[in-house]
Order: structure tokens, then sequence, then C-alpha cells
């Protein structure tokens, strides 16, 4: 499945789905399921990417050894504020090297806005490796309370 054909249930349509996505500067919560059996809940930077979504974490993490083990999750990227409204669905993860960090530098810039500030040097400035992480849904719910809170 992909986000051009995953069910999707809820008040947004597919469009609304991808617009949403991409106006969200907002991190996604991703879960899995840890090595221990306990649930494991990560937010990450994330972007839309064609039919999936893609996040940035070291690779020494523990949401890595445990995607690894098990690569599926649940993500959800909803604000925080009123009217609340979002995105959650299921995905497969595939993990790919983010050797030349384009990935993570394209985050820095769609949530810092450039490379330059203290923390985006930071960021790229690490000597750990990187690796890059591609959701790709199996399923969409969408929820918009809205009207409910108008």
């Amino acid at each position: 499945m992909s986000l051009s054909t995953a069910p999707i249930r809820g008040p947004f349509d597919r469009d609304a789905v991808l617009r949403f996505l991409d106006a969200s500067v907002i991190p996604v919560r991703l879960a899995c399921v840890a090595r221990s059996g306990w649930p494991l809940v990560v937010s990450l930077w994330f972007a839309r990417e064609d039919d999936e979504l893609v996040c940035a974490t070291q690779r020494s993490s523990s949401l890595v050894r445990a995607l690894e083990e098990s690569p599926r999750c649940a993500f959800e990227v909803a604000g925080e504020q009123p009217p609340y409204r979002g995105v959650r669905g299921r995905a497969h993860v595939r993990i790919e090297p983010d050797d030349d960090l384009a990935t993570l530098t394209a985050l820095v810039l769609r949530y810092q806005g450039s490379t330059d500030g203290a923390l985006a040097r930071r960021l790229l400035g690490r000597t750990t490796p990187e690796v890059r992480l591609c959701l790709d849904p199996a399923e969409l719910t969408s929820w918009d309370y809205t009207r409910r809170m108008s």
C-alpha cells in the first residue's frame, strides 16, 4: 500500500489527507513494539515524499533496533491545540542509510527554516550514522472536530 492506495476512513478524502500532511510542521508520533515487548512511542520530524512519510534518526536508536525486528508501526500527526484534527495510520517501515544527510537536511529546513541555527548545526554536525525511515502506509484514519468545537 501507500499514501495513494491505502484505505482511508474519516472525514478527509485522499487529497485532504495529503494537504494536511504537507501543511503540518509538527512531529509525527511513531509507535512500535520495543525488544522488551513494551510499546515504544517516539516523536520525529517528518515530511511526505510522494507516497511515503520519511523521518530521520540515529542508526543506534532503540527505535531503529525495534523496527529492524518488526518493521511495522502506527503513527499519528495531530496538533495539540483546538480544533483537534489529524491523520493516523499503520505502516510498514523501510530503513535506509542517510549517509549524505539529505533526509536530515531536508527535515531541518522544513522545521527550522535554515541550516544556520545552533540546533541545525548540531544535528547536521553529528558524526554518528543517520538513517532514513520510510513509512509506507497500509491504512489511514482522519478526524476533524472543527465543527464540534466551534
